[in-house]
């Protein structure tokens, strides 16, 4: 069975039994292998703004010479 067999009946069911089909799908997706790329356990970096000292009045800037820009007298 496809999805474009699948769709027509999901879209017939009440609302409570497409919440029901969401989280069965989702509880299956969660037990099956390999559906994340990131591995337990394992410690990823992510970007922050964090020690960027000076972005924030750079930003700043760059916003006051748009709205100057954009004003219209």
């Amino acid at each position: 069975m496809t999805l474009t067999d699948i769709l027509p009946l999901v879209r017939q069911l009440r609302t409570l039994d497409k919440l029901r089909l969401i989280r069965i799908i989702a509880e299956q997706l969660d037990t099956d292998e390999n559906i994340s790329p990131l591995e337990p356990g394992k410690i990823y970096d992510m970007p922050t703004s964090y020690h960027t000292y000076g972005v924030a009045e750079i930003l700043m800037n760059k916003l006051e010479v748009t709205d100057t820009d954009n004003k219209t007298f």
